[in-house]
């Protein structure tokens, strides 16, 4: 079937924001009289929960107190994730966001072809859309037809209720669609609704699995930032165009429901 739609994960894929995420969380922790900081490490380690909520949740789950403490914390979550959505949207705006290598390049690309363009992002949406026009621009902002965020779905990923309400949204086939992640939840979220999935690993999910995914590459690449050996000699270019991403989705395995991936 003919290519119809990309979709992007947001945070990670389309654009390096953790750092971000990670300096508003401490901020908000040192407001609310919290002794909690998450460093880069351990950050990344509870990135492997997605939702902010629930991070936070696990995070909790896993300090050394009472039961009874543990259950006041869990009762001031939604508070504190209010407040840390209020910073991380500060630092958005004084922050000038970069998409990754490859991004605005492909995203361009679509447009020109008529491509359908779709966003999940596991961030509330009260962020999303500035941060996708800081990152993208105002007229490339315009290409993006739909954007799901966690906040519209009962389950987050790896569920795949945020795939299957953006699939809603733009109107295509599973067959018809290209994702890209970044996580083994979006990962495993993505190909639970049977999408062809390209997987590019940010500094912060290297160690995820990416068993599953249909093509696995450090970035998308550009002419003056190119793939590294490894990914460029996957796809035989320095980096991924459009044309050669429906040759390689044409080429290859039928895309893998969740159930047909390993543990």
């Amino acid at each position: 079937m003919k290519l119809q739609a990309l979709t992007f994960d947001v945070d990670g894929t389309l654009v390096d924001t953790e750092e971000l995420h990670r300096q508003a969380y401490n901020q908000t922790f040192l407001d609310f009289g919290f002794g909690w900081e998450w460093d880069a490490d351990s950050y990344a380690q509870l990135l492997t929960v997605s939702g902010g909520q629930a991070r936070m949740a696990r995070y909790i789950d896993l300090l050394n107190l009472p039961p009874a403490e543990k259950l006041r914390l869990r009762r001031v979550i939604p508070a504190i994730h209010r407040e840390k959505t209020r910073l991380y949207g500060e630092l958005i705006a004084s922050n000038r966001v970069q998409p990754r290598p490859g991004v605005m390049r492909l995203i361009d690309e679509a447009r020109c072809n008529g491509v359908r363009l779709g966003l999940v992002a596991s961030s509330a949406s009260a962020n999303v859309d500035t941060l996708v026009t800081s990152a993208l621009g105002p007229e490339m902002r315009k290409a993006v037809i739909a954007i799901a965020c966690g906040d519209m779905v009962a389950r987050k990923k790896p569920a795949p209720d945020i795939y299957e309400l953006l699939l809603s949204m733009l109107h295509v086939s599973a067959s018809a669609v290209v994702a890209f992640e970044d996580s083994t939840n979006g990962l495993l979220a993505a190909k639970s609704v049977g999408l062809y999935t390209v997987f590019t690993p940010s500094r912060w999910t290297d160690a995820h699995r990416s068993q599953g995914a249909d093509l696995i590459l450090s970035s998308l690449g550009d002419p003056d930032s190119p793939l590294d050996a490894m990914s460029a000699e996957k796809i035989g270019a320095p980096y991924l165009e459009l044309s050669r991403l429906q040759t390689l989705r044409s080429s290859g395995s039928p895309s893998l429901k969740l159930s047909e991936i390993s543990s």
